[in-house]
């Protein structure tokens, strides 16, 4: 089974736990953020009424990308941002206009609990659960953006081997909307290793309006990118060390660069941009 991410013993740093921070510093150019990072659900919901081992599923959370964003954080010294509870309670990675904002039925699953969900239950959810993780976002791109330094976001997510009976022929996936300087580096340096399928918005496409990165990249003129990676190559602990290090030395020798630098941390917005 998949460990259960370390964060989760540092949680409470966020209203009723939304979210979890790992320190890190402004000066690494990078801020993580894992928006599916765990399978817990608050006491007070139980499981929503899903049979527990429905909570293991991809249903539930990002399998492995918690441990993907935590070693990442470390080996670039930078901060990381995780949510602390299911995706199935709120998924932090919609817009609140989204109809998927709160999954009444997901791969098959029915859940209960969000079946007769009332106007105040998704007021409170979003107030509670939603609101405060993508406040401390933007508390860490603020701080770093008065320091001068504007952060390149870089989210962890994953995906199942399989789609409804169809093998998924990629091991990972870079996807982006509007702005493409982040995906670029990241699909150049990965398709280095002839070995290595890298997706171009593959097997998902990042041209969502309303997401985590529309919010805090697109609306915010940073550079960024949801890396996308399969469950079955990061559901142990060294498979998620491993792709760390993979996207450290790639973004490393890319923020080491001056030019590249600069190139990232430009603020832009649809075109035009200010240094």
């Amino acid at each position: 089974m998949p460990r259960a991410p370390l964060f989760e013993m540092h949680a409470g740093l966020g209203k009723e736990n939304a979210y979890a921070t790992l320190a890190g510093s402004i000066q690494s150019g990078v801020l993580i953020l894992c928006d599916h990072a765990s399978k817990a659900l608050p006491a007070a919901y139980g499981s929503l009424g899903l049979h527990p081992a429905q909570l293991e599923r991809h249903i539930a959370w990002d399998i492995g990308a918690a441990g993907v964003a935590e070693s990442l954080a470390g080996m670039l010294g930078a901060p990381a941002v995780l949510t602390c509870w299911s995706r199935l309670l709120i998924d932090c990675n919609r817009g609140l206009d989204d109809p998927t904002l709160i999954m009444r039925l997901s791969d098959g699953a029915i859940v209960p609990g969000n079946r007769s969900l009332t106007h105040g239950e998704r007021a409170h959810r979003i107030a509670t659960y939603y609101e405060p993780y993508h406040s401390e976002i933007c508390s860490h791109a603020d701080a770093a953006l008065a320091a001068g330094e504007p952060p390149v976001l870089v989210s962890i997510h994953s995906y199942t081997p399989c789609w409804k009976g169809t093998m998924r022929p990629w091991h990972c996936g870079i996807l982006w909307d509007k702005d493409p300087r982040l995906a670029d580096v990241l699909l150049q340096g990965l398709r280095q290793d002839r070995d290595l399928v890298a997706g171009d918005n593959e097997p998902y496409s990042g041209r969502l309006r309303g997401d985590c990165l529309w919010q805090h990249g697109i609306q915010r003129g940073l550079a960024h990118a949801i890396i996308e990676i399969r469950q079955d190559l990061i559901e142990h602990s060294h498979g998620q060390r491993d792709w760390a290090s993979r996207i450290a030395e790639i973004l490393t020798a890319a923020l080491a660069h001056r030019e590249t630098r600069r190139h990232l941390q430009t603020v832009k917005f649809h075109g035009s941009h200010t240094v």
